[in-house]
């Protein structure tokens, strides 16, 4: 699936979606995104950039240290595969591509949207793919 191929799917399936993206990782570039309104580039870039902070920020990454040494897990596997935020009138989730864990998809949703479904959705579209 292509990065705008899932993009569409997200918003197209997850309920209430208005915005989904793809974030790169180890570049921190946005590789796709789709909306149901205009948003300026800053806020795009905005959105790569906290991204791979919320993910790999120095803090994350030292809480990521500390789980894997205390649960005795050597890989290099990423530790956190999932983050929701609640915002005042949004739901932003962000799941890591299990067949991709350097790629994070991001959708943002109307906050009366049933949670659950929201995260079941998300992860059933990226569950197998890749970009």
């Amino acid at each position: 699936m292509s990065a705008d191929s899932m993009c569409k799917a997200l918003l197209n399936d997850v309920p209430k979606a208005l915005a989904a993206g793809l974030v790169d990782m180890e570049t921190g570039m946005l590789l796709a995104v789709k909306t149901t309104d205009s948003h300026p580039q800053e806020v795009m870039d905005m959105l790569a950039a906290g991204t791979k902070e919320l993910f790999e920020g120095d803090m994350s990454m030292m809480i990521d240290k500390t789980f894997k040494k205390s649960r005795g897990d050597g890989s290099a596997e990423p530790y956190f595969k999932e983050i929701i935020i609640n915002s005042k009138n949004l739901i932003h989730l962000f799941l890591r591509i299990p067949a991709m864990p350097s790629v994070v998809a991001t959708v943002v949703c109307r906050i009366d949207a049933n949670l659950g479904l929201v995260v079941t959705k998300g992860r059933s579209i990226v569950k197998t793919e890749t970009v």
